[in-house]
């Protein structure tokens, strides 16, 4: 019945989609130019043989092509201009760049030697939706391809991304499945995860002890666009976006004769990893085919001093394929996805422990509709009554994401729409939170859904002189509910819409991008009234047997007064409109030097859980208040960046300032209610600045040194206070040995002490953790062998992340060993 809801609910985008679509495919024809080609050769720099199907991109026109079995590729009908064109195989031979001149009516050639040492030409697709060196973007990005993170065997996308220290990138976690990156201090709502440029559809934002299910192994690429110049994606994402890239085609898309495929096996000390990938692509003239799956698990991890941390066990699976069409002028692809996760949750058991003995019979009207069976209501309350005598020995999350998608594009037009590309995605998300007893029984405490529709429509412009871009619709149709013990929110449907353009002014030593955002956020509650938290009535009236009948009259005269106070608001529709806006300058200093400065004022509307939460959250280790009359929260930002790449010297540094209006976050009343800290939802001005450093210098021809430091500071302005779960000052000193297939990386990781603190938070000593990385690669004509092993925490050292919910009760992971092994067909 809900997937015939969602389906029925696509109807009503069909209006706007099918406007979208008219639009492009009737581009205006424009005036034909006089044009030049380029061609060349590709080559393994180590055997000197040729590289068939090896990918070659036109950067700034975004035509790619595959070389053919000598190694050769030609593009034509390529107008004049100066270009980046970048080669690359698979992943595993590193990008390849050099620049060209084409001459109307003429020609260039350019060789490549692609090589298993050389230093990355990183480029991204996520920072604008057009393909970029991560140098010449306008934002500050990180891109990790598949070979840097088959080097890192991870439970979840905040494990990957734990210790690049310089990126500003760190984790928040409530143990190693529930971890997800926090950006420049930004967490939850403000920082956005996509999958193949598609929100996942999950609530890891929503709670601490939510997690992804993204597959870091089975990933072709992982990007991070950091600040809230993010236009193109949400006015949400103030800290910044994580793009999961599952296929080099979803940002390549042409035809690909062949078979491709990868097969990756890995385990690991200290917390018994366990795991393995399997992917192909398979293409028969312009059809492709393809599959993935796999999964990792892990046990409980073992933290030095410590021990093992019970319930920290972790498990993954994924699975899905696809079929896609690629022609000249127009391509189409579906695909479904199956991911699921089971992970523990380390102490939850005495979260839950609080105030839930008794609220079954809170929920008891609101989870049953009327005329259901009466004998499985009293069966259910039985087993209730039952479990209510019971110890509650653990809790564990076990979560099911189901998603299908459409991929819809038309490219190679004439006119002033040169290319258009659509995505629709639906997705089923369902999350249930066990409850683990000591008899080896187990019941369902929790059950979140959430359905949600979202199609994505975005339009290239064909460049006209100094000037090009992009523009186009982004809409969300969501269905969400909660049934039981963490019912704190009505059935809510959400709905949003939004129109965004971005636009670049090119004049060669330096460019100007421009662009804006207007969005439209919906909120409509199934029902406004809602029950008051009744917990504590009953905790009372057991501890007042003993007393004389004046103190019984005293203590619930005070229950009900805090009864009073804690009375729930109703849960009312709102709506919210607002726009974003962005400006930033990209300007080439010194040779191989560049400078780059953005303003950016960003609109965000409230989230559903800041609005609507009441009541006791273990997975926040709070109890919730939220405030359904919150305004938009708006804010200013101003980024500036040196970057240098030349010669053996590459580096980049990066500040950030951004100031807020009407910021929201979970002020502490301090207060406790059902043994939670209370936190209510408020507005306050706010101010987060900061800085990043990297810079990597080639000691020798096979050595480098590697730099990074990051640093964060947020208060709320208003009362001069810190801001909860900021990540401290930290610093890297590293070494990078590359010599033929061979790496070697040893790597030194400090945080200082974070003695600033929001009210109710502990200080977090610093800490110093060594790590080693190594790999070896054999490669062929059409087949690579790479061999990964890490050992991380090496000293064995015993230290927190200031980060965790749970950072006070569990450290991290103490000394281990991960071994990976991945196979390439290409």
């Amino acid at each position: 019945m809900r997937l015939d809801l969602a389906w029925v609910s696509m109807s009503s985008l069909y209006l706007r989609l099918l406007a979208a679509s008219v639009l492009a495919i009737f581009a205006i024809p424009g005036l034909a130019q006089s044009t030049g080609t380029v061609s060349g050769t590709v080559s393994m720099k180590e055997t000197g043989g040729p590289l068939q199907g090896a990918n070659v991109l036109i950067v700034e026109l975004g035509r790619s092509i595959l070389s053919d079995d000598d190694g050769g590729f030609e593009f034509e009908r390529v107008p004049p201009g100066t270009y980046h064109v970048v080669a690359h195989l698979d992943h595993i031979f590193t990008e390849a760049a050099k620049t060209v001149e084409v001459d109307s009516g003429g020609s260039a050639s350019v060789e490549f030697l692609l090589s298993l040492a050389t230093e990355r030409y990183e480029i991204t697709v996520t920072a604008s939706e057009q393909h970029e060196p991560t140098f010449e973007s306008f934002q500050d990005v990180e891109s990790l391809n598949a070979y840097d993170l088959s080097e890192v065997t991870a439970i979840s996308l905040g494990e990957a991304l734990d210790h690049r220290v310089g990126t500003g990138i760190a984790k928040r976690s409530f143990g190693p499945g529930s971890s997800r990156p926090i950006i420049r201090g930004f967490d939850g709502d403000r920082v956005l995860i996509m999958e193949d440029g598609i929100n996942t559809g999950t609530l890891s934002s929503q709670s601490g002890d939510h997690g992804e299910v993204v597959n870091v192994g089975q990933l072709a690429r992982l990007e991070i666009v950091k600040g809230p110049a993010t236009l193109l994606y949400s006015g949400n994402a103030m800290g910044g976006t994580v793009n999961a890239i599952s296929r080099h085609h979803e940002h390549h898309p042409h035809p690909h004769p062949g078979f491709r495929g990868f097969l990756s096996g890995s385990g690991g000390t200290a917390n018994a990893l366990a795991g393995g990938n399997a992917g192909f692509e398979v293409g028969v003239g312009k059809v492709m085919l393809w599959g993935h799956g796999g999964g990792v698990r892990t046990g409980d991890y073992t933290a030095p001093q410590e021990g093992q941390v019970f319930n920290s066990r972790t498990q993954m699976m994924n699975g899905g394929g696809g079929l896609g069409w690629y022609g000249n002028t127009m391509y189409l692809t579906a695909e479904g996805r199956v991911d699921s996760g089971d992970f523990g949750v380390p102490f939850a058991h005495e979260f839950h422990a609080h105030g839930h003995e008794d609220e079954h019979d809170d929920h008891d009207d609101d989870d049953h509709e009327e005329g259901e069976d009466e004998d499985e209501d009293e069966h259910h309350d039985e087993e209730e009554e039952h479990h209510e005598e019971e110890e509650l020995a653990r809790v564990s999350l076990q979560s099911q994401r189901t998603s299908y998608r459409v991929n819809w594009g038309l490219r190679n037009l004439a006119g002033p729409v040169e290319s258009f590309n659509l995505k629709v995605a639906f997705t089923e998300w369902q999350h249930d939170e066990i409850e683990h007893f000591e008899d080896g029984d187990s019941i369902i405490g929790t059950t979140f859904r959430n359905d949600r529709i979202t199609y994505r429509g975005v339009f290239e412009q064909a460049k006209t002189g100094v000037l090009s871009g992009r523009f186009g619709v982004w809409g969300v149709d969501r269905d969400y509910e909660v049934t039981g013990e963490e019912a704190l929110a009505p059935p809510i449907d959400q709905n949003g819409l939004a129109f965004f353009a971005l636009e670049e002014l090119d004049f060669e030593r330096f460019k100007i991008q421009f662009g804006g955002r207007i969005e439209t956020q919906r909120y409509n509650p199934a029902y406004a009234e809602r029950e008051g938290h009744g917990h504590e009535e009953e905790e009372h009236h057991d501890d007042d047997h003993d007393e004389d009948e004046e103190g019984e009259e005293h203590h619930e005269d005070e229950h009900e007064d805090e009864h009073e106070e804690h009375a729930p608001p109703d849960a009312v529709d709102r709506a919210f409109t607002g726009g974003s806006a962005a400006i930033g300058i990209h300007a080439d200093t010194w040779r191989g030097g560049a400078f780059v400065a953005n303003f950016a004022r960003s609109f965000r509307a409230p989230s559903l859980e800041e609005l609507y939460n009441f009541g006791p959250h273990p997975g926040n280790r709070a109890f919730e208040v939220g405030d359904p009359s919150l305004e938009a929260e708006t804010g200013n930002g101003i980024d500036i960046s040196l970057r240098h790449q030349e010669g053996r010297v590459r580096g980049e540094f990066n500040l950030f300032y951004y100031d807020f209006s009407n910021f929201i976050f979970p002020f502490t009343t301090g207060e406790l209610v059902d043994e939670f800290l209370e936190i209510e939802f408020t507005q306050r001005n706010a101010r987060f600045t900061g800085a990043e450093a990297n810079l990597g210098i080639a000691l020798h021809d096979v050595l480098r040194l590697n730099l990074g430091m990051d640093y964060v500071d947020a208060k709320d302005t208003d009362t001069n206070t810190y801001l909860p779960r900021i990540p401290p000052l930290r610093g890297r000193i590293g070494f990078d040995l590359r010599t033929g297939g061979f790496r070697l990386s040893p790597e030194f990781v400090m945080a200082s002490e974070q003695s600033r603190t929001f009210t109710g938070e502990t200080t977090t000593p610093g800490y110093t953790v060594v790590n080693l990385k190594a790999a070896y690669t054999i490669a062929r004509q059409s087949l690579a062998h790479q061999f990964a092993a890490e050992v991380f925490n090496i000293g064995d050292q015993l230290y927190r992340n200031h980060s965790s919910f749970i950072k006070d009760l569990a450290p991290e992971i103490g000394r281990g060993v991960r071994f990976t092994y991945t196979v390439r067909f290409f």
